[in-house]
Order: C-alpha cells, then structure tokens, then sequence
C-alpha cells in the first residue's frame, strides 16, 4: 500500500512549532488575536525586524514561514496563496514586495527564513521575556555578537597590551623598592 507524502501536499517549515497555541490575549476574543498576528506580520514584512514579546514574536515567526514558503511554492497566480497573501497582510503593497522582493531573496534558502532573538532581561521583575523577529538577509546590521573572548579583536590587543605595561611599571616599582 502506498502512503502519501505529506511534505508534497503541505510546504514544510524549517522552524519548529509548537503543537500549543501561544497566549495572545486579546479583549476582542480570538478575533482580536488574528487582527494582532496580523498587524504584527504586515510590520514584519514592512520594516523586516521587530522588537516585540517574545510569544508573539515566535507565534508570528510560524505565519511569516508559512507565508513565505507557499508564496516560493506556488507563486502569485496561485489562488490559496494569494487568498492567504490577502488575509494576512494588511496593507495590500506588500503583497507585491512579497512576490518581488522576498521570494526571489529566499528561493534557494535551505535554512529558515525568520530570526528569532531573545533579549534579556531589563531587570530581574520583569516578567515578561522580550524578542526580535528579523527577517533574514534584511539591510540591517546583524545582531549576533562576535566572541568577545577571541585574541585578535582590536579591544582585547589594547587590554593585553595595558596589562603587560601595568605589569612591567610594577616590576619596575618592586626592582627599585628592593635597591
């Protein structure tokens, strides 16, 4: 018997998403949360990074995949996708930055097409955890932090050099005190 192949009817995402859905209170019930995944995923493909909490960074991170995989998938003149394209952008120019834009710049991705950073924390009450959602490739200076431990970076030469020259001016002291 033959089993069918779900990653052929279904685009599959390179992000992991959990089975539950996120809090996302809202006082308008479950519409309320749909018109914030909305307004939060139109900003996203508007300025391509966010700051905003981390629930609904990485609630929002699923639809923008998802978005992004069917619209490299089947294109603009598929019907469902540009029906899901409509739903979920709300300003309809980004509908065309979508197809012209960022498909062509995800084609031949292999890795997600989302980041999602966890900031820390302001102060220790702080309860609720906050996020960056970037879209990856964006014109934006990168939030990764270079090894603040490795030898040749030009901050840690100069500290090397202040402790050699501390070190030396001490056994210059010690030499002269001894005499």
């Amino acid at each position: 018997m033959n089993q069918a192949r779900v990653s052929h009817l279904v685009s599959e995402l390179k992000i992991n998403v959990r089975p539950k859905a996120r809090k996302l209170r809202n006082i308008d019930g479950p519409e309320g949360r749909i018109k914030k995944i909305q307004k939060t995923l139109t900003a996203l493909l508007k300025y391509e990074r966010l700051e905003l909490y981390f629930n609904r960074g990485e609630e929002v991170r699923g639809y923008a995949e998802r978005l992004i995989s069917e619209a490299i998938r089947h294109g603009p003149q598929h019907k469902e996708t540009m029906e899901l394209a409509d739903f979920y952008i709300l300003e309809k120019q980004l509908v065309h930055k979508l197809f012209k834009v960022l498909v062509p710049r995800y084609q031949d991705y292999t890795t997600s097409f989302t980041k999602l950073w966890a900031i820390e924390r302001e102060y220790p009450g702080w309860f609720h955890r906050k996020s960056v959602l970037e879209l990856r490739g964006n014109p934006y200076p990168g939030l990764e932090q270079p090894n603040p431990y490795e030898k040749k970076l030009i901050h840690n030469i100069l500290l090397d050099e202040a402790r050699k020259e501390y070190r030396l001016q001490k056994y210059q002291e010690l030499a002269d005190n001894l005499k």
